[in-house]
């Protein structure tokens, strides 16, 4: 029972913890709308596989990382670098014209959904904090086989709340049609904003 909540408790971490609209899950429907929610999920795979080597080390170091606050740091200040590219990756495919739907090939989106996932900086920190906590309360126990079962159950929290995203991708479509329409312009913004707010929490 003990093993079937860390797999629990895992999912539940990564299905809220994801919730909010984000990097992966706006970019989850963004794939689903310009090309298919078939290889929405081939992306949502590979994002989700990353989650779970990120959770992984989070949980396997948390002793190490809580002890060596420096690597938080440097994961922080990476991240501010990452948005702003983000921001200007989806700016400049905003200005593209459409010519390149179904193009992409499901190996192509199984990568691209891992390539983007490892670039979420913030990713081992959050696993770290809410890991660190469970387990100063006794909810977590950070030892094997119970840290398995959680990134596993991370994993498929993760890949679930992605194709949720991408499954109401055609909603998003046939009802916010300007979303729709402007969905790298919606992405660049967010990635601006999220990069000034990591700016400000770095220097701070």
């Amino acid at each position: 029972m003990e093993l079937i909540w860390h797999a629990v408790a895992g999912f539940l971490m990564a299905y809220i913890g994801l919730l909010p609209p984000g990097m992966m899950n706006m970019t989850a429907v963004q794939m689903s709308i310009a090309h298919s929610f078939r290889l929405a999920l081939r992306f949502c795979a590979g994002a989700a596989l990353i989650v779970l080597v990120q959770s992984f080390i989070a949980l396997s170091f948390t002793i190490y990382l809580a002890t060596n606050p420096n690597i938080l740091q440097i994961l922080e200040k990476a991240a501010v670098v990452i948005f702003f590219l983000l921001a200007a990756y989806f700016f400049s495919q905003a200005r593209k014209k459409s010519q390149v739907e179904g193009k992409l090939k499901e190996g192509g989106a199984f990568i691209a959904g891992a390539l983007m996932s490892s670039m979420n900086a913030l990713a081992i920190p959050f696993y770290f904090g809410y890991s660190a906590i469970m387990e100063a309360k006794g909810w977590l126990n950070l030892e094997q086989p119970f840290i398995s079962f959680f990134v596993v159950g991370a994993m498929l929290g993760a890949f679930s709340l992605f194709a949720t995203y991408a499954a109401f991708a055609e909603v998003i479509a046939r009802r916010v049609a300007f979303i729709a329409r402007n969905i790298n312009y919606v992405l660049s913004a967010f990635f601006l904003l999220l990069g000034l707010a990591q700016l400000i929490k770095t220097i701070s």
